[in-house]
């Protein structure tokens, strides 16, 4: 195959986002004849050159490639957004700015995972987040007690270890102290069990992909470790026949593999009825043959 200009290539691929906007890698490869590995080592030449960008979210397992300046066209895509994902990106649309410490926690581990909308600052020790589009400068603080004066932007630089971001500690760690606010009594428990379930998977080195539903009895996870699953998590020490069958539901409904964690041992009866099923091979009714 005769040799061709690099060049030309990458200013090939330049013209195409320029003129549709952000896309994926094997649109690119196809739109500029390229075999799919030789253009995605274009696209990371283009990338350290800093003519290209790429987006945090993906669309399916790739993610996007766009030229600065298209930032606001990744909306187009918000629509691949997972759910609880989706759920913050629009309610942070529609707000334009949310305060982090009065969002429910499924939505506040969604916002951090919006790097591509959800951009945070900080207002005094307060940790706020606008949308992408909207100009801090629009900010009207609530509190006259609060001067904007002190409002500082943390830039979202994931890959760098010492981002202003990570000094934040905003997604792995404790968060700063933070203006108080009067909550019910459920609401800190439902944090507490999110918190504790989320600390949990962490020291197991599993990975929370979505985040399905919460209430204040149990949260339903799409995890990875070893492989993904559908976890569900039950707030209560002790869970019984039915929380299995609700669970084994669950999964059947989403076609994926389960998992069941508790805050406590499961009951005796369910610890013995899972080892007899491991060897059960069938089940039959001898009324059928009669």
């Amino acid at each position: 195959m005769p040799t061709r200009d690099t060049t030309e290539l990458k200013k090939k691929i330049i013209e195409f986002l320029t003129a549709n906007g952000p896309n994926l890698p094997v649109r690119i490869a196809k739109e500029t004849e390229l075999s799919p590995l030789f253009a995605s080592a274009f696209l990371a030449e283009l990338l350290s050159e800093k003519r290209l960008k790429i987006s945090n979210m993906r669309v399916g397992s790739s993610p996007l490639y766009f030229i600065p300046g298209q930032e606001d066209r990744l909306e187009e895509f918000s629509k691949y957004l997972k759910s609880k994902e989706k759920e913050a990106f629009e309610i942070l649309r529609k707000n334009k700015f949310l305060k982090d410490y009065e969002q429910e926690p499924a939505i506040r581990v969604a916002l951090r995972h919006l790097r591509d909308f959800a951009v945070p600052f900080k207002l005094g020790e307060e940790i706020l987040w606008r949308y992408f589009t909207i100009p801090e400068i629009e900010f009207q603080p609530r509190s006259e007690s609060i001067e904007p004066r002190i409002v500082e932007e943390i830039k979202q630089e994931p890959e760098k270890k010492e981002s202003k971001t990570d000094e934040l500690d905003i997604f792995n760690k404790k968060q700063p102290k933070q203006k108080k606010l009067t909550k019910k009594k459920g609401t800190k428990t439902n944090e507490k069990f999110f918190n504790k379930v989320k600390e949990y998977l962490s020291s197991q080195n599993i990975e929370i992909l979505d985040i399905i539903s919460f209430n204040k009895s149990e949260l339903v996870l799409r995890t990875k470790g070893e492989e993904e699953l559908l976890l569900i998590a039950y707030n209560k020490k002790r869970i019984n026949e039915e929380d299995i069958i609700k669970a084994y539901k669950k999964s059947v409904a989403s076609g994926e593999k389960y998992g069941v964690i508790s805050l406590g041992e499961p009951l005796k009866r369910i610890t013995d009825l899972i080892e007899a099923l491991k060897s059960l091979e069938d089940i039959k009714n001898i009324n059928d043959n009669l």
